[in-house]
């Protein structure tokens, strides 16, 4: 098995809602924001190849949503997907499944692209099997009120309408050595893969841990649908991570890649920081 880190371009988001009720004189020196009070994140995504699968976790937002969707999200930087795949030696038609640890834009929307002609919508990865689980499927084709603009259904849909969509569950394994993790405070049924590798363990944080500055207990999104669940996954999931020496892989980073975890007098803080390339 190899590792790769993908990213599929760099977004603002408001820092206010990034590091919920932590004040912004405590939040503004880690991610500096811009006059607007948007800081710029990472759409990280992981490659995991594995014999003859190959893996996506995640995938950014895509290209197909109109200027004024975009205009919202400030994208910029060069890193896109495509340009990270042919860097090694791949291209969509090689992606054999897409792992969606949750459906918001940011997550999913490059999973479906406008069609050559322009007339509809089509899977990016066209010989891909798309996974997520029926819980959050259900979750996001109806939305609640506070998610709404985070599931769009040109993002889902399709997916399903292909016929290439396929559900796991929390506690399965996708395949050999790839464990899943389910959590319920940011989102209903978000997935956390778990993956054995070189000796260690990595794990796909999503947007349980969007960042590294995210480790500290109080620092939850305020786009977290249950808060007090997250932070009752972080201290829990923390506190395994600790004892059984695992990796963090962070998704909305706009630095760090990785980082391995000690125990501090303030609580369990980052240890080292490094490319999934080094582990």
């Amino acid at each position: 098995m190899r590792l790769y880190s993908l990213n599929a371009g760099n977004f603002k988001l408001d820092g206010g809602a990034m590091f919920g009720v932590v004040p912004k004189s405590m939040w503004q020196d880690l991610n500096p924001p811009d006059e607007n009070n948007m800081c710029s994140w990472a759409m990280r995504c992981l490659l995991i190849e594995d014999g003859k699968r190959l893996i996506l976790v995640d995938n950014g937002m895509g290209n197909k949503q109109d200027a004024k969707f975009f205009g919202h999200y400030y994208l910029h930087g060069d890193d896109n997907l495509d340009k990270g795949l042919n860097r090694l030696g791949y291209s969509f038609d090689d992606i054999t499944d897409v792992f969606l640890t949750h459906l918001h834009f940011d997550h999913c929307g490059g999973s479906i692209k406008v069609n050559k002609d322009k007339t509809g919508l089509v899977p990016t990865f066209k010989n891909a099997t798309y996974w997520s689980n029926e819980k959050h499927w259900n979750w996001a084709v109806n939305p609640n009120a506070r998610e709404k603009a985070s599931f769009l259904k040109d993002n889902i849909l399709p997916i399903q309408q292909s016929g290439q969509l396929k559900f796991i569950n929390g506690g399965e394994e996708l395949i050999p050595g790839v464990e899943i993790i389910e959590v319920n405070g940011h989102t209903e049924a978000m997935m956390l893969p778990l993956i054995s590798y070189n000796g260690t363990k990595v794990l796909y944080c999503a947007d349980l841990l969007p960042s590294i500055h995210h480790i500290p207990l109080p620092f939850i999104m305020a786009y977290d649908v249950r808060p007090l669940q997250t932070l009752n996954e972080k201290t829990e999931i923390l506190k395994k991570a600790l004892a059984n020496n695992w990796n963090l892989f962070f998704e909305h980073d706009p630095v760090v890649e990785c980082c391995s975890l000690k125990q501090t007098e303030r609580g369990i803080r980052q240890d080292k920081i490094f490319k999934i390339s080094e582990v």
